[in-house]
């Protein structure tokens, strides 16, 4: 992971990418308190339950739920352990927004607001913060219609949702109020990244190397002009 000076999310964390990666496992590598992995538990068994009547994952994702889900989803806190105010672009099956909301359930002040389209994944995002006992909401409506309606946000948040030059439009009106963009992407950032500048964003960001895939990426923007 690449960061700036003193950054504790910069300090290198290596991690076992054996496919038997585990809750004791995330739990050990993110120093998780007992209850935050209790709630993390308590979404992927749900999310098991649901996945066996509508598609929210496949049934071989379940298999990897806790590197290349739950892990992906929770380093992002590592990378603004002090924000409190998140929102969630295109939160599908709750990551990583009710992940966030999961570590951050003890924190006074803490609310994941998650932006969801598809009216099947509203509801079973709905029943997740009740069963998970998270400070969460969600917002059902195209992502375009429904950012300005989230309120104050410190940090903003998308994964699996668009291509780059996408996911800044969406979030412009949030990013224009001083909000940070966490943004997971693959191996193709960069290519994503020039097309985001040929389409006029002028972005100061940071890029950081995944903890749950050598190929993924997370693009910090602190600054976003166009």
């Amino acid at each position: 992971m690449r960061g700036g000076k003193g950054d504790a999310a910069a300090a290198p964390l290596y991690l076992s990418l054996m496919s038997d990666y585990g809750p004791d496992d995330l739990r050990r590598d993110l120093d998780l308190s007992a209850a935050a992995l209790a709630r993390i538990e308590a979404h992927r068994a749900l999310l098991a339950e649901w996945s066996q009547r509508m598609n929210l994952v496949g049934p071989k994702e379940l298999d990897h739920y806790w590197r290349r889900h739950a892990l992906d989803s929770a380093q992002l806190v590592r990378l603004a352990p002090a924000s409190r105010r998140w929102l969630d672009l295109g939160a599908g099956a709750g990551f990583p927004g009710l992940i966030v909301a999961a570590i951050l359930a003890d924190a006074p002040g803490a609310h994941v607001t998650l932006v969801e389209s598809i009216g099947k994944k509203t509801a079973f995002l709905r029943e997740a913060i009740q069963v998970m006992g998270v400070p969460a909401t969600v917002l059902h409506g195209r992502a375009e219609d429904v950012v300005r309606r989230a309120g104050p946000v410190d940090v903003v948040t998308a994964r699996a949702f668009a291509p780059l030059p996408r996911i800044m439009d969406y979030a412009r009106p949030v990013l224009s109020r001083g909000a940070v963009g966490l943004f997971l992407k693959g191996a193709d950032l960069d290519s994503e990244r020039a097309a985001t500048e040929a389409a006029g964003w002028t972005l100061d960001a940071e890029t950081f190397e995944s903890l749950s895939d050598p190929r993924g990426r997370i693009l910090r923007v602190t600054s976003a002009r166009r």
